[in-house]
């Protein structure tokens, strides 16, 4: 990796500690970590049913309900790819015994 590889995870790491990013992980966000595609999938069905329910479905609902679940989705399994890596740093650092 290189140097400025390196700055940037640093820094990505250092604002994650200043943000509380050593505490041990709740309950959830175990759940998040060790099921990342599952929770894209609901967050995403969610939103979509949500969203065709809540509208008066018109023809582009069913391009906007999809596309929309997509991006939810991708967010929330992003987010829990992160928490992911964050627990495993945590493990790796000795913080926490992964319990």
């Amino acid at each position: 990796m290189s140097d400025i590889g390196r700055r940037l995870v640093g820094a990505f790491w250092a604002a994650d500690r200043f943000l509380g990013g050593e505490r041990p992980p709740s309950r959830t966000q175990k759940f998040a970590a060790r099921h990342p595609l599952l929770l894209t999938l609901l967050a995403g069905t969610a939103w979509a049913a949500y969203f065709l329910l809540l509208s008066g479905v018109q023809p582009s609902d069913f391009v906007i309900a999809p596309v929309g679940g997509l991006l939810l989705g991708g967010i929330f399994g992003l987010t829990a790819l992160y928490e992911r890596r964050r627990q495993s740093r945590l493990r790796h650092l000795g913080l926490w015994d992964g319990s």
